[in-house]
Formats: structure tokens, C-alpha cells, sequence
């Protein structure tokens, strides 16, 4: 008996379930998660594609947390890559042998998996520190003086005080994670199923991205988990309230102050989780990869997915990362290839410097962020609330069209 109404019960909830479009992303992306290794391996006989994907989760996190920074709390954040730096410096600077070329001349190797909650508290404390004096600034103000932020971190970082941070010349031979004990088969080393034991055996290796990628697959899903409990919650709702009205949320006791510090904390947390993983992966960190077009590029993830919503802000991601980074990466050299198989390979050829012609190839290549600019245009002006939008956000824009309407009628019938 109690076996038929666990049934019924299962049954309830998978209808459910299937209603509803963020528990069908969900699983879609479960799936695809589960079986895409397999099956970019055997489609492409490497493992190109498999750490492609892997690099979109550090993305894909970032995202996640300045959704709740932009998404949840509603403060616009334009720095945000100063703590995917800060982060990724600190895995790299405790995890390599660049301190000992510093003034303490002591190289310091600490585990992958402390530095990952270490990078973590660190960027945290970064954004507290960078919250509390600014956060009574509101709007346009709160995004400056967040965007002089994500200016001067990088350019600390290249300008070396110290003799700390390498400069110019970045932080390379990073130690990789290890494992005490793990599970070998066809898609690493061997092509049998094998235990494995110590640390030599079981590290991971940047030539094999199966490890960081099974790894990053289990972070996002951590990282879901959480962020889903924290909208939820008391504190996902004060959010909420300051979002949506900032004075009637201080106005029944919210204390406003807190809680955006604690929106630009937990934000800035989530970047230097990705950032140390970052720096694991590449094992370099250079502060060229940390510039403004990140916060930039992790904005339009937000904003392009939905803001307010984790599925829509991870298939946001996802989009903007394979556009950005593999479509339009690829765009030269397969324009080439498809002028060169109609046949016009010889009259696009830049073999005459007078005409100043540079080539189709470099051509195309310089057309990248047009191309890049007007999709992102084209899809604002089609779907302004993003792909999969929160309820809340897709209802105020609709309230918003119909007022709009309204106004236009009440004008076109004065005159």
C-alpha cells in the first residue's frame, strides 16, 4: 500500500516537474552533461570540445553568482571580474613556486581543495570590503565606483608591488588538483577499469580535461543547489524587497544595508570559486584575462538569460560562451572554407597590396564583436525579458508594455 502511494506520489511530482520549464532545463542539462563526453570524444577523436565545455562552467559560475548580485538584489555590478582575479591570484600564488621568488622567498603549496574555499572566503571579503563604503550609493554611482574597482584590481596585480604577482609575467606551473584515490577506464589513461591509489596516479592533468570537467559539473550543481535555497529563504526574499522597492523595504525593518552587503559578498564568493578552478585549469594566471569585457561578458549572461532566474542565467551563459568564444572564434577560417568551396577563393585572396585588401579570413575576424553586437541587439528587441526569464521580471515587462500602450492610446486620442 505505501509502495502504490510513493507511486502516485512520484508520478504527482514528475507532472509537476515537466510543467515547469526550469526543472525541464534542469534536466536537459543533466543529461546533455552526463553524455556529452562520450560523445564529443567519439565524434571528434579528441578531447577538445570536453574542455571547451569545461572553460564554459567557469563561466557558467561567474554568471550564477552576479546573478544574485544583479538578478536577486538588483545592484548593478561592473567589476565583477576584480574578484574572479583576486580568486584565481590567490589559488595561483598559494599553489606555485612564485612566492618564492618574492620578498618572504618561501614557496607555499597548499592542497587544491582548501584553496578552493580559501579563494573563496578571500574574494568574499574582497566584496565586503568593497560594499561596505559604497553601497549607500545607489544606480549609476553604485555602478562607477564598481567598475573603478574592476580597473585598479588587474592593474594592481600587473604592476607587481611587492614583487608578489609576477607582473606582466603571470603565474605559470601551478600545481595541479589531486585525488588519494580514483577511478581509471577508457576515457583517461587506460582503456581498462582501474582503482586507483596516490596522489601521483590520481592528479589531474591539463592534456586529459575529463577530471575538471566531472569536477566543474559537480560544482555548478552545488553551486544550483545553494543559490536555489537562498532565493527561497528569508534572506532570498529581503532581496527581493530591496530589489523591487528600497525604501518600503527599510521601511518594514529590512535592513537594507546588510543585506546588499551580503548579496555583494556571496556574488563575489561564487567569482573566486570559479577563479581558483580557473587558474587550476590553465595553470596560468595572467592579469590580461581579467580586464573589463569580462564583467562585461558575464553582464550580458545574466541579462541575456534572465535575470532572476539560475536555469535562464546558466543556458545564458552557455549561449554567450559558445557564440562568443567558438562561433565567432571559427567564423574566419569557416568563411574561408566556404568561399574556397564555391570557388571564389582566388578573387578574395590578398595577394595584391595595392588594393589594401586584407583577406576574407581577416576580414570576417574583424567583424567579430559586430556580428557578436548585433545578435545580442537582434535578441534584446525580440526577447528583452532574456531566454527563460523569472516570473517576476516576464510580468513587470509585460505590466510595462501595456502601460506603455495605454500612454500611447491616452496620447493618440487628445489629438
Amino acid at each position: 500500500m505505501a509502495t502504490l502511494r510513493d507511486r502516485k506520489q512520484l508520478r504527482r511530482r514528475l507532472r509537476m516537474w515537466s510543467r515547469d520549464p526550469n526543472m525541464v532545463v534542469y534536466g536537459l542539462l543533466l543529461v546533455g552533461a552526463i553524455v556529452f563526453p562520450p560523445l564529443a570524444s567519439f565524434a571528434t577523436g579528441t578531447n577538445t570540445l570536453t574542455s571547451l565545455v569545461a572553460d564554459a562552467g567557469v563561466w557558467v559560475l561567474l554568471a550564477i553568482g552576479l546573478n544574485v548580485v544583479v538578478g536577486f538584489a538588483g545592484l548593478l555590478d561592473l567589476g565583477y571580474a576584480a574578484f574572479f582575479a583576486i580568486g584565481a591570484y590567490t589559488y595561483a600564488l598559494l599553489a606555485s613556486t612564485q612566492l618564492g621568488s618574492s620578498p618572504i622567498h618561501t614557496q607555499v603549496h597548499l592542497p587544491f581543495w582548501l584553496l578552493l574555499f580559501v579563494a573563496m572566503f578571500v574574494a568574499a571579503a574582497a566584496g565586503a570590503m568593497l560594499g561596505a563604503p559604497t553601497l549607500r550609493l545607489r544606480g549609476d554611482y553604485l555602478a562607477i565606483v564598481t567598475l573603478g574597482f574592476g580597473e585598479i584590481v588587474p592593474r594592481i596585480f600587473r604592476n607587481d608591488p611587492g614583487h608578489f604577482t609576477g607582473g606582466i609575467n603571470a603565474v605559470g606551473n601551478i600545481d595541479q588538483p589531486t585525488l588519494p584515490i580514483c577511478l581509471d577506464g577508457p576515457w583517461s589513461r587506460g582503456d581498462d577499469f582501474a582503482v586507483m591509489t596516490g596522489f601521483n596516479n590520481c592528479s589531474f592533468s591539463i592534456t586529459d580535461p575529463t577530471a575538471y570537467y566531472v569536477l566543474m559539473v559537480l560544482l555548478i550543481i552545488a553551486c544550483v543547489i545553494l543559490v536555489s535555497n537562498l532565493q527561497v529563504s528569508r534572506l532570498g526574499r529581503a532581496w527581493a524587497a530591496v530589489r523591487e522597492d528600497e525604501v518600503a523595504a527599510a521601511a518594514m525593518g529590512v535592513n537594507t544595508r546588510n543585506i546588499k552587503l551580503l548579496a555583494f559578498s556571496i556574488g563575489a564568493a561564487f567569482s573566486g570559486f570559479g577563479g581558483a578552478y580557473y587558474g587550476a585549469k590553465l595553470s596560468l594566471v595572467s592579469p590580461d584575462n581579467f580586464d573589463f569585457t569580462v564583467s562585461i561578458t558575464v553582464l550580458v549572461m545574466v541579462v541575456l538569460g534572465g535575470m532572476g532566474n539560475i536555469a535562464g542565467v546558466i543556458v545564458g551563459a552557455l549561449a554567450v560562451y559558445f557564440l562568443e568564444f567558438k562561433f565567432l572564434t571559427d567564423l574566419p577560417r569557416n568563411t574561408r572554407s566556404i568561399v574556397d568551396a564555391v570557388g571564389l577563393g582566388p578573387l578574395l585572396d590578398p595577394s595584391n597590396p595595392v588594393t589594401g585588401w586584407p583577406g576574407i579570413e581577416d576580414f570576417v575576424g574583424r567583424l567579430n564583436f559586430l556580428v557578436l553586437g548585433l545578435i545580442l541587439v537582434v535578441m534584446m528587441l525580440l526577447r528583452p525579458q532574456g531566454i527563460l526569464p523569472s516570473r517576476v521580471r516576464a510580468q513587470e515587462l509585460k505590466q510595462e508594455g501595456a502601460q506603455d500602450e495605454s500612454v500611447f492610446d491616452q496620447r493618440a486620442g487628445q489629438t
